[in-house]
């Protein structure tokens, strides 16, 4: 008895690993699932554009097939194209996308896998490259205005892929680098060179331009600055003179002879006392009166 018990339970857990091994899957946090039935998908487990669901799930009927998609950002690699910018110029552009299973379903109708995608995508990359970068000149692909013209590509190749229902989203598109071809590139880098140049020199001259026109208003601002003192100077000294001649009129009126004696020796100080004038005179002169004066 206890060994066909024994066999029973092994024979229970034998058809019990086996129902598990048919009717459940774990789903990773970094997957989706599409389940299959006959070949057809009936249902999606972990979207990506829904709450995360991993872990261990059952299937409705045995019969059903899970097939496992990535859950994170997918690369699409192309190899490096030759543009011609509309300056008829050539370049090399070395460019990648990256893009996301945004409808499991769809996605397995469309392509069935990653590498279908990828196979789909790449012509809408390179047509959107040579699209979009050849209707600008080179220096903005090469330097200019790279990060709109990559937000233009991918915006192409997402209305390319919704257009051909895909069931995928393209994140982004990133220009690795774009290089002259090696025979252009002295010819290109020349003249740029050229046009710099010719921005240098129109910058230089409006700035002497603007500082000659600067000058000219500072010289003119301290001309009239100048003029001004002057004037006022010469107001303040003809005040100061004529207060002068009414302080001398007034003493002069009160004592003529003191006024005079004051005016002579103010004449000695200066024509005597300051070393540097010579004077030839008579002693007897108007000059020296007072000095005759106190000889008597």
């Amino acid at each position: 008895m206890g060994r066909l018990l024994t066999i029973f339970i092994i024979m229970i857990a034998g058809l019990g690993g086996i129902f598990a091994s048919i009717m459940l899957f774990t789903v990773d946090q970094r997957e989706q699932v599409l389940i299959l039935r006959f070949g057809e998908p009936v249902g999606v487990v972990n979207p990506w554009n829904a709450d995360e669901d991993p872990g261990l799930h059952m299937k409705t009927f045995p019969w059903e097939d899970v097939v496992k998609f990535d859950r994170r950002n997918l690369m699409l690699d192309i190899p490096p194209q030759e543009i011609t910018a509309s300056d008829q110029e050539r370049l090399i552009v070395d460019a990648f996308a990256r893009f996301r299973i945004s409808d499991p379903l769809q996605f397995y109708k469309a392509v069935k896998d990653v590498r279908g995608a990828t196979t789909r995508l790449a012509p809408f990359m390179e047509a959107s490259l040579r699209r979009v970068l050849g209707g600008v000149v080179s220096n903005d692909i090469v330097s200019g205005h790279r990060a709109e013209l990559m937000i233009a590509i991918r915006d192409a190749v997402n209305a390319q892929a919704t257009e051909s229902n895909l069931g995928v989203e393209i994140i982004d598109v990133k220009i690795r680098r774009a290089d002259l071809p090696e025979q252009n590139a002295e010819k290109v880098y020349s003249r740029m060179q050229s046009e710099r140049q010719q921005a240098a020199a129109q910058i230089r001259a409006e700035g002497e331009e603007r500082a000659r026109t600067v000058r000219a208003e500072a010289a003119r601002t301290v001309r009239v600055t100048i003029a001004k003192a002057r004037e006022k100077a010469s107001i303040l000294r003809g005040a100061g003179d004529a207060r002068r001649n009414d302080i001398y009129a007034a003493a002069y009126s009160k004592d003529p002879e003191f006024f005079a004696f004051y005016r002579s020796m103010e004449a000695y100080e200066k024509a005597l006392l300051d070393g540097k004038t010579s004077l030839v005179l008579s002693p007897d002169s108007d000059f020296f009166s007072y000095f005759s004066e106190q000889k008597k």
